[in-house]
């Protein structure tokens, strides 16, 4: 059955890239065609134009219609592409199989990509993230690089890099008064809209990245623990029936459970609303609880097994990710300056005193306890008190000491109004 699963997944994400990159190759068609039909081959643009304005706005809004469907398209086809090779083969013979089919389409999947990449080069500054996408997947490299700011430094420079002796707020208020009062001003229309599609670029790569590191290690945590359970963890439960508890808590909870339901029956049969029973009828009723109760815990038992290993190969996803999306994580950290340092003063220090009582505050020891429970359920490990106590007393001391750090070597610099409405905020 988990056979089935398998080919019947690698056969749906294979399909998926088809589609995607079949889309994508229709949209530059559709270019190609109106190129051919209406601009004598050459490229869409103002200076190829022989219609009128109207009949070439819309042929411009036929193009960048088909642009973006070009990048979504392609985004869908790589998506698809990275999660069929994260998918390996059971045997020997099925992978010799799956890759000859791949190298059978691999020359369609070129020549389609090649023809993608030779109709949006022509429009690089109007689609340049699309352009880069595509080149990249023709050099079969596994995430793009992404090029946001044409023009711009290769290191993206964020707000928290940009720190002076005046407060930003009044040095970019100041600036603008500059830009709009000045005749020679490079604040051109065209750059505002060049510089409004950078910004829509960067947030739309944040979020696509944000969403990988999202969904990719709950992906690969969910079918590693499938595998690893079929595989190991169930078969040797099945042939060791004498485990069902892998540490002295599940076994005290488990203890705990069944004198509830003794003294539950008691209770019952004292108040009336369950007939006498004889010490047999007890005996098995008892005893039939205690096998349902041993089942559970045993799963309990080989589940926290599971979660150990599926979270090792999660984190290692996720770590590759960060490591082979160096750029992707730099447009990232841009985008999420951006949008911390862009809040209001008062929306920073409500941000800032939320965090603070939440993790380091006079509750947090009660929501430290309850995490510090969890992770040790999760992991099927035997709570240790002390350790929790160590780890409340010392943890978040050290994180309101980094927090505390952040705000006066940044925060204090950077925006000095919001620290001050923190204060204000604070001691009220």
């Amino acid at each position: 059955m988990f056979n089935k699963i398998f080919r019947y997944t690698k056969r749906s994400l294979a399909r998926s890239a088809e589609n995607s990159l079949e889309s994508a190759y229709q949209a530059a068609l559709t270019i190609k065609n109106i190129e051919i039909e209406h601009f004598q081959g050459k490229k869409i643009s103002s200076q190829n134009k022989t219609h009128s304005e109207r009949v070439f706005d819309y042929f411009q809004g036929e193009l960048h219609s088909n642009l973006r469907a070009i990048d979504l398209k392609l985004s869908q086809f790589k998506t698809s592409q990275y999660f069929n090779n994260l998918v390996s083969s059971n045997s020997k013979q099925n992978h010799l199989h799956e890759n000859n089919y791949i190298t059978l389409s691999q020359s369609l999947i070129i020549e389609k990509l090649n023809f993608i990449d030779q109709i949006v080069s022509k429009y690089k500054q109007e689609s340049d993230i699309n352009a880069q996408k595509v080149s990249n997947l023709v050099k079969e490299t596994k995430n793009p690089i992404i090029d946001i700011a044409a023009g711009e430094d290769k290191k993206l420079e964020t707000v928290s890099d940009k720190t002076s002796v005046l407060p930003r707020s009044f040095l970019r208020t100041l600036g603008k008064i500059k830009d709009e009062i000045n005749p020679d001003s490079k604040d051109t229309e065209e750059e505002l809209i060049i510089r409004f599609r950078r910004s829509k670029y960067k947030t739309a790569v944040s979020v696509k990245f944000l969403l990988l590191l999202i969904i990719i290690p709950i992906l690969v945590h969910n079918i590693s623990k499938i595998v690893i359970g079929k595989a190991f963890v169930d078969p040797y439960f099945a042939n060791h029936q004498e485990i069902v508890f892998i540490n002295e808590d599940l076994q005290e909870e488990a203890l705990n459970e069944l004198r509830i339901f003794e003294e539950n029956i008691e209770l019952k049969t004292m108040i009336g609303l369950i007939p006498q029973l004889s010490p047999e009828e007890r005996e098995s009723t008892i005893q039939e609880k205690a096998q349902e109760v041993a089942q559970s815990y045993r799963r309990q038992s080989s589940n926290a097994i599971k979660n150990i290993f599926s979270d090792i190969l999660a984190f290692l996803a996720f770590a590759i990710i960060l490591v082979s999306s160096r750029q992707e994580l730099q447009v990232l950290k841009s985008f999420l300056d951006e949008l911390i340092y862009g809040l209001s003063d008062s929306a920073k220090a409500f941000l800032i005193i939320l965090f603070t009582d939440i993790f380091v505050g006079f509750h947090s020891p009660h929501g430290w306890e309850i995490v510090l429970e969890s992770v040790a359920h999760h992991f099927g490990l035997a709570e240790n008190r002390d350790f929790n106590f160590l780890f409340i007393a010392t943890f978040p001391v050290i994180l309101d000491t980094v927090l505390k750090y952040w705000i006066f070597r940044y925060l204090n610099r950077i925006s000095p109004s919001a620290v001050a409405t923190y204060k204000n905020m604070n001691e009220s």
